[in-house]
């Protein structure tokens, strides 16, 4: 199917690695240009290298930014020119007890998980409203529905994703710029399998089997495993695409079945 994104411009906050470079690979595959973000210049490097390595017909970017610094953000702002498709990715999550998590940590995970949306989004709706097309999307998560006792802080900034983008979609009635937001279901993504080694290390244990275990905790599950990062990718390509023009405001589900309810 093509999803006549070629000729768009894309920026992808954390698209580095997992999730993010899943979906900048995939956009790219559609002929679109890609601009990858990440905190380390030899990491953005490689990710642009290998863009256009494999799509080298289109003339992919990339920028070096800490969303946890807002001086950095500021300098990537100033240095991003017009884009057809935002995808708020970026993000960081841990295992925590509530009780632990401090105000400064708080603030930190905040700033990156919630806070780099609105300043990119503020950034670039404007100028799709001008222009009359765009898409924002949000990657945010299962967790921003269902909130898990371990990980508060991540889920209440995965909540807070989710309603952001259900109010700026709100500010493209009668355009064709639309804003939605993708619920993640657990997904082996780059900071998943080094937290799931780190564990195994920990406990002298295989990988794969920490890997299984984990996933078997989780009774909702339909699919019964961890989703793979081109999962999610797929459907943030669609999201981006003209063929999703009728979708807008909307959460849409790529969990595997975590979230188990009708709606």
């Amino acid at each position: 199917m093509d999803l006549q994104l070629r000729g768009k411009t894309a920026f992808i906050s954390g698209s580095t690695g997992g999730i993010g470079a899943a979906i900048a690979r995939t956009l790219a595959a559609e002929g679109t240009r890609v601009i990858v973000n990440g905190r380390s210049e030899q990491a953005v490097h490689d990710a642009v290298t290998a863009l256009r390595r494999t799509h080298p017909d289109v003339g992919h970017d990339g920028i070096v930014a800490d969303f946890a610094d807002p001086a950095s953000v500021e300098r990537l702002l100033g240095d991003l020119g017009a884009v057809d498709i935002l995808v708020n990715n970026v993000g960081q999550f841990g295992l925590a007890q509530f009780e632990s998590v401090s105000d400064d940590d708080w603030a930190h995970i905040l700033e990156v998980n919630l806070m780099s949306g609105v300043r990119l989004s503020r950034h670039v709706l404007p100028g799709m409203l001008d222009r009359g097309w765009g898409r924002i999307l949000f990657v945010s998560s299962e967790s921003g529905v269902n909130i898990p006792a371990d990980m508060i802080h991540y889920g209440v900034t995965k909540a807070a994703m989710i309603a952001l983008g259900n109010g700026l979609a709100k500010r493209t009635r009668g355009t064709d710029v639309t804003v939605n937001t993708i619920l993640g279901g657990p997904t082996y993504s780059d900071g998943v399998a080094a937290t799931i080694e780190a564990i195994a290390a920990d406990q002298s244990a295989p990988a794969d089997a920490v890997k299984a275990s984990i996933i078997g905790q989780n009774r909702t599950t339909l699919l019964e495993r961890f989703l793979e990062p081109e999962e999610i990718a797929a459907l943030a390509a669609y999201l981006a695409s003209p063929l999703a023009s009728a979708t807008n405001g909307a959460a849409l589900r790529a969990d595997g079945g975590v979230l188990t309810g009708m709606l």
